[in-house]
């Protein structure tokens, strides 16, 4: 991270150099452009192999009982569904820094007749608007890597989890076989911003993606950030050759 000649804090914003201060308006803006069309972009985009990677996800969570689980970054409700259809007793709030997500999430909800065990909150990652120790797990599918400090969500992360608390992210990877990173390449820049240029008019907001993904560290790095927040049974696991990752850990 680098100073400013006015002293304020530079991040990244896929592969621009930003303000700190700007970046979380920037990434508002991509998802409030996206909103409408994200669910199907995912499916577009990975061919529907998202929907395997969620599932591999919630078998790893293994949802059961009466627990609370704070699904972060998960505005359209896609895990928070997948958490209830395993887990009928469970709570899930829905927590996402976007209200054009929340509320695609909220409708979809409805449609399903799926609000009594739901909450839709507003919140950042960084600052969550919920007490210490207050969850059994904490999901987050896809979203980490749009945070301006990852710490600081990491920190959040372990601070709402209990005791024995379980924190569960999948996230976009680093490609492990030189072949296939070639060819992800090659797909990710060429033709996924087509795809969001036809499919949701927006280029730039899937160019972003595409950049944000390759500016995340890898799963080893991303491991140690894990390790250092105080998280223990630090694990992970490649989807797809990692393309994706899921890392697991808890509070202990």
């Amino acid at each position: 991270m680098s100073k400013t000649g006015s002293d304020s804090s530079e991040t990244h914003f896929g592969f621009r150099t930003v303000a700190e201060t700007e970046k979380a308006r920037l990434v508002r803006g991509v998802f409030d452009s996206v909103a409408s069309r994200y669910d199907v972009m995912n499916d577009l985009m990975s061919g529907g192999v998202h929907r395997l990677w969620k599932a591999a996800m919630i078998d790893w969570l293994n949802p059961h009982g009466e627990i609370t689980v704070l699904d972060v970054a998960g505005g359209t409700g896609d895990i928070a569904f997948r958490i209830l259809d395993r887990a009928p007793q469970s709570k899930v709030i829905v927590a996402d820094i976007n209200a054009a997500m929340l509320e695609q999430g909220r409708n979809r909800a409805i449609d399903q007749a799926r609000l009594g065990r739901l909450t839709w909150a507003c919140m950042d990652a960084e600052k969550l608007a919920l007490p210490d120790r207050s969850v059994d797990a904490y999901t987050i599918a896809f979203g980490i890597r749009n945070v301006t400090h990852i710490e600081a969500a990491l920190s959040e992360a372990f601070r709402v989890l209990k005791p024995g608390g379980r924190f569960l992210c999948l996230e976009f990877s680093t490609v492990r076989n030189p072949a296939l990173a070639k060819i992800y390449d090659l797909y990710s820049f060429n033709l996924l911003p087509k795809i969001g240029g036809i499919v949701a008019s927006d280029a730039d907001s899937y160019r972003y993606l595409v950049e944000s993904i390759r500016r995340f560290p890898n799963q080893e790095r991303f491991a140690e950030m894990i390790t250092a927040t105080g998280f223990r049974n630090v694990a992970v696991r490649d989807l797809s050759g990692g393309i994706a990752a899921l890392h697991s850990a808890r509070r202990i």
